[in-house]
């Protein structure tokens, strides 16, 4: 365990017979998956399992069949988003400062910081120890050091469901013990996680409870239970099928 949590404040998810056909290739099959209020649910598999793609129906960014809901318990919240990496141009000459701007804040990040997000961009990146290199190019940046940046701007509003695909990817050691200690945090708080992960010794250590995945649900089950080696092998054995194919 990771310290007494406090009462869930994130949603409940409910993915309901979720389908996705993407170019005649059937990407995700009819996964029925639900995800607790306030607990850090991880997702493993094989690359090509459909794992991003399930959390891209989640953010509204694919299309999909089936019924997904979120259970607020009240008003909506925040959702923020962590991604694997970030694609820009390297040469740009965007400082860390200038990044949380134009991700945290409407104002143009040319004008700088606004006083009203300052104090919270400061804190988040403080938290990911990146407050010392707030003036570096983002270009100049390791990629750890850059994925340090990425979870600091996923603080930003304070988040009630979290999304993270693969955080952990590009960290240092260094890295990996901010983000155990932030995900924590968020356990903590009651945040809903939602965590793509292929670092299964972390997941097992980690993640309240695990799904594989790949194409549709193979198990989910608590971190003791999902990763023995008999399911994992079933799960990293398993053929991708295309559309049309006979359901195994």
């Amino acid at each position: 365990m990771m310290g007494e949590r406090k009462e869930a404040t994130g949603p409940a998810i409910d993915f309901d017979g979720v389908g996705l056909v993407l170019g005649g290739t059937r990407i995700l099959e009819q996964v029925t998956l639900h995800i607790q209020s306030g607990h850090a649910h991880a997702l493993v598999g094989p690359n090509g399992g459909g794992k991003s793609s399930l959390v891209k129906t989640l953010l509204g960014q694919m299309p999909h069949s089936g019924r997904l809901s979120l259970d607020w318990n009240g008003e909506p919240g925040v959702i923020g988003y962590v991604p694997q990496a970030l694609e820009f141009d390297r040469g740009l000459p965007m400082t860390v400062d200038d990044f949380m701007a134009s991700m945290c804040q409407q104002r143009p990040a040319f004008l700088g910081l606004s006083r009203r997000h300052a104090p919270a961009i400061e804190q988040a990146l403080l938290r990911v120890g990146m407050q010392d290199k707030r003036k570096r190019r983002m270009g100049a940046l390791s990629g750890g050091e850059r994925q340090r940046v990425l979870l600091a701007q996923g603080l930003i509003p304070a988040p009630r469901l979290l999304i993270l695909d693969e955080p952990m990817s590009a960290l240092d050691e260094a890295g990996i013990q901010v983000f155990e200690r932030l995900l924590g945090d968020w356990r903590r708080d009651g945040i809903t996680i939602l965590w793509i992960e292929h670092d299964l010794e972390a997941v097992g250590r980690l993640a309240d409870r695990v799904t594989g995945l790949n194409r549709r649900v193979l198990f989910d089950a608590p971190p003791a239970q999902a990763l023995t080696p008999e399911r994992l092998l079933g799960l990293f054995s398993t053929h991708p099928r295309v559309a049309g194919s006979t359901p195994a």
